[in-house]
């Protein structure tokens, strides 16, 4: 009988812990909250074309495009925080593709981009690149597939692989209050991206407004507009296609 209360006091306490760890993941992996603009950037309008399917966003000008540019997602944030940057690019004549991932992980969905080059046959030339964790993981596609990817573009983030070696241009942008920003520019993060790199710093700006979503409670207030930081970000990136582009 006593064995018997303690396997029962075992098993209520592990039942417990189960519990607890499942609850702990699902507030963990909550994702962001996103805000008006990001629903608002996905109206088609007569210069560019939205498609929600497949699992993805893709942005497409009208006029069509020859180069495009993937965009891995931060960590627990929604594909469509990104659809007012991804659908400037597209203005600018790029396609442009937001892929959603496993639990909103790129760590979970590395090889994301091949599926959207398979797609897309018309493209010619692609750039990979990502905000924070998306962008670590942009990084590790291109380590990965080297022939793949004529570019890489860092958003508030740094390569998690070494990329030093492979044909691409990279472009790293952030801001200076992000928390991150001394892990970015360091030597050691520099030294996994190819020589020459294009380094853009946001002066004010912060980890969070790469997108339109809630933020971080850890990252720092930015002391311009997110539409500021947003639209630098779009100029750095959109001088990375223009570099890789082919001509039409």
């Amino acid at each position: 009988m006593r064995h018997w209360r303690w396997r029962r006091i075992i098993a209520v306490g592990a039942l417990i812990a189960l519990v607890l760890v499942v609850v702990g993941a699902a507030w963990y992996l909550q994702p962001q909250q996103t805000l008006p603009d990001a629903d608002a950037a996905l109206v088609p309008s007569a210069t560019v074309a939205v498609d929600q399917s497949n699992g993805r966003i893709t942005f497409t000008p009208t006029d069509g495009a020859t180069t495009g540019f993937i965009l891995y997602p931060g960590a627990k944030v929604p594909p469509k925080a990104y659809a007012p940057v991804a659908r400037a690019i597209a203005e600018q004549g790029y396609l442009v593709v937001i892929p959603s991932m496993p639990l909103n992980l790129a760590v979970l969905g590395v090889d994301a981009a091949l599926g959207v080059m398979e797609s897309h046959p018309e493209i010619t030339t692609w750039a990979v690149g990502g905000h924070s964790l998306g962008g670590a993981m942009a990084g590790q596609f291109v380590a990965n597939h080297p022939d793949k990817a004529a570019g890489l573009v860092l958003w508030g983030a740094y390569s998690a692989a070494d990329v030093s070696h492979t044909s691409a241009q990279s472009a790293v942008i952030y801001g200076t209050l992000d928390a991150g920003a001394d892990q970015i520019a360091s030597a050691t993060s520099m030294a996994l991206l190819p020589a020459g790199s294009a380094v853009t710093v946001i002066e004010g700006g912060n980890h969070a407004n790469f997108g339109s979503y809630t933020g971080q409670p850890n990252d720092p207030p930015a002391t311009i507009p997110r539409e500021d930081q947003q639209a630098q970000a779009v100029a750095a990136t959109v001088a990375l296609l223009s570099k890789i582009s082919a001509p039409i």
